[in-house]
């Protein structure tokens, strides 16, 4: 599968603040690519460049083998976290003009159809919920039939079900042979989406690869999760973390075994309670703690 976007030691500094501070790697045609971390990453730093919203320090992007311009704009689709839109329009007046700004375009009806905005076509766009709000701008970055779509942190702030619509929508464009490059902290989502994945933190890009392949390399067994107070309020609490290598992520400590029996047998015999036990596979929060010693809240470990 060939590239279609390619990215060589990118750079963006902003002062002494090395935003982005070299990125190196490239995104396939037709696959969802997750870019991955916190708030400061440096995510939307790096969707803004290869946008050509922002202009590198150094490093290079290519598109199909070709440097960024002005005609390569029109061949991509970009749906911002935030969007000022016109005042007092409709739904399918908002999609009208947003259609007059490029010579090629999807129908109008097939964008509706697609992204599901039939029940407030006619509606004023400033009275939508955020998932339908979020429906309507993911429309308006379809509008131009882009081969490739960017999206920064779409889901934010919305509910539970209106994010699994969105992933819903996400999945579908995909078949359709579009190729999607998504920046999110949300690590459910990622895993829901993303054919390939890049973790950023601080800038840099701590791991690249696919989902499961990255946690098979780097989780073997599974996570034994307790509350932390079982941990803290043990008399030979200095004892059990020689035992063991625990991290507190929130109110949880967490265990990584291989040997999930006798794990349990041991902090049985150390008398630490139970009580609250989870044990479960690892998922992409446990790799970006593991992996930056911190987690998305910037909770650290032990």
């Amino acid at each position: 599968m060939s590239a279609l976007l390619e990215v060589s030691d990118l750079k963006r500094y902003f002062l002494k603040n090395k935003a982005v501070d070299g990125l190196s790697f490239s995104v396939k045609k037709g696959i969802c690519f997750g870019l991955l971390g916190p708030n400061g990453a440096g995510k939307t730093t790096t969707i803004e460049m290869l946008e050509g919203i922002v202009k590198p320090t150094s490093g290079q992007i290519l598109y199909q083998g070709k440097p960024l311009d002005k005609h390569i704009y029109h061949q991509l689709g970009i749906q911002f976290q935030h969007t000022a839109l016109q005042d007092h329009l409709t739904v399918l007046e908002t999609l009208k003009m947003f259609s007059a700004f490029y010579e090629h375009t999807i129908k109008i009806d097939d964008l509706i159809s697609l992204c599901h905005l039939e029940d407030f076509v006619y509606q004023d766009h400033q009275k939508l919920s955020g998932g339908q709000k979020q429906r309507l701008l993911l429309a308006l970055a379809l509008i131009n039939d882009p081969q490739l779509v960017f999206l920064d942190e779409p889901t934010t702030g919305l509910d539970p079900h209106s994010r699994r619509l969105f992933w819903d929508l996400v999945n579908q464009i995909k078949s359709q042979g579009k190729t999607i490059m998504l920046t999110t902290h949300y690590m459910d989502e990622a895993e829901y989406l993303c054919d390939e994945i890049a973790i950023m933190d601080k800038g840099k890009i701590i791991a690249l690869d696919t989902p499961v392949s990255l946690l098979q390399q780097h989780f073997s067994g599974a996570l034994i999760k307790l509350p932390k107070q079982n941990i803290d309020q043990h008399s030979f609490k200095d004892d059990i973390l020689k035992l063991f290598n625990i991290q507190y992520v929130q109110q949880s400590a967490q265990i990584q075994s291989d040997d999930i029996q006798l794990s349990l047998v041991e902090l049985i015999n150390q008398k630490v309670s139970l009580e609250g036990l989870q044990v479960k596979s690892a998922n992409l929060d446990d790799l970006f703690l593991k992996l930056t010693g911190h987690g998305l809240e910037g909770v650290k470990n032990v």
